[in-house]
């Protein structure tokens, strides 16, 4: 008779966590945990905010600038200040899995997917979105 695994799993699933970020070492509340949802739209919606503002401004309201301003904004801040603007407001850094810098690529990465927004919408156990995943990076809070 073959043996059966009291737990099948499929090969390289992790096993399921307890809170969001423990199987990324992340603590569960607190500094450095994973930033909520409530914070990731808040934030998302103080940079769409901003990018309307500014595409009023200059170009009399252009949904395309608009997206356009908006991209702009996301590929600018992560790898300099560490988060888009509604990011930092919200008290929340991007950072790469790996640590350190963030780089060029993964906010490149991460700017198209978000803009196409659909990965936006699609997370995984640890509240990360697909544009996350992809990049490797996760959005921790700060404070």
């Amino acid at each position: 008779m073959p043996h059966t695994p009291q737990n099948p799993r499929t090969f390289g699933e992790l096993p399921p966590s307890a809170f969001p970020g423990e199987r990324l070492g992340l603590p569960e509340s607190g500094v450095r945990s994973v930033a909520r949802v409530g914070r990731r739209i808040t934030a998302l919606v103080i940079d769409w905010a901003m990018a309307v503002v500014l595409s009023v401004a200059f170009f009399a309201y252009d949904a395309t600038a608009t997206l356009v301003i908006f991209a702009i904004m996301q590929f600018v801040f992560i790898p300099t200040i560490g988060g888009s603007l509604g990011h930092r407001l919200c008290g929340m850094r991007l950072m790469p899995l790996t640590g350190g810098w963030v780089g060029l690529w993964r906010p490149a990465v991460r700017t198209v997917l978000l803009c196409v927004l659909v990965p936006a919408l699609v997370w995984d156990s640890d509240q990360r979105g697909f544009h996350d995943k992809v990049a490797g990076t996760v959005l921790l809070r700060v404070r």
